[in-house]
């Protein structure tokens, strides 16, 4: 990627993405930033972790899982949190652009008729680069997650990239590996011709 700037365009976000970088906006200045960090967290997809509450959750059907019928929802959800977001204007109009061109996705958990958790993330390959999630129910978001992982198996996808972990994450299964091993999994992933869709 030598000498090529990364702009924050559907070209520039799946060029990044490609190498194994990716942007978050500033919370107070709005500035794209990029970051590759190291290490990198993921959720192998054979070890996400369902405790029995969630288990519970699953068996009830308490969610209706529906697949890219609210992108823009999912997102604006996500962004719509009381400390503050890296979800710029610009980055759901780009987004935007990435599921229309049918790059982005967003996997939904809906009850009685309305959003109530979900995420969304890019699909390249064999990969999926999870962007953010978001409930207003309890376990919707989980539930939502699990549909995902679920999706991505059926579909043999290899790499779930989450980016950080975080303690809700990491009580899901994520793990971290360096840089290195990330790349490696990803470039494999690349090679790989699977349909999200």
């Amino acid at each position: 990627m030598s000498g090529r700037k990364l702009t924050l365009t559907p070209e520039g976000i799946l060029l990044a993405y490609r190498h194994g970088i990716f942007p978050m906006a500033d919370e107070r200045s709005g500035e794209v930033l990029w970051f590759r960090p190291d290490p990198r967290a993921i959720i192998p997809l054979d070890g996400f972790h369902i405790s029995r509450s969630l288990a519970r959750t699953l068996r009830r059907g308490l969610f209706e899982i529906r697949v890219d019928t609210d992108f823009e929802g999912v997102m604006r959800a996500c962004a719509d949190r009381p400390e503050g977001t890296w979800i710029s204007e610009r980055f759901v109009e780009v987004y935007g652009a990435l599921y229309r061109a049918g790059e982005a996705h967003s996997v939904e958990a809906w009850r009685e008729g309305q959003l109530v958790g979900g995420t969304y993330g890019l699909a390249l390959g064999g990969a999926f680069m999870a962007e953010s999630m978001f409930h207003r129910e309890t376990d919707a978001s989980k539930v939502a997650l699990a549909a995902l992982v679920g999706r991505l198996r059926e579909r043999r996808f290899i790499l779930l990239d989450v980016q950080y972990v975080t303690p809700h994450l990491e009580s899901l299964g994520a793990v971290e590996i360096t840089r290195r091993e990330y790349e490696l999994k990803l470039e494999r992933a690349l090679g790989l011709s699977c349909r999200f869709a």
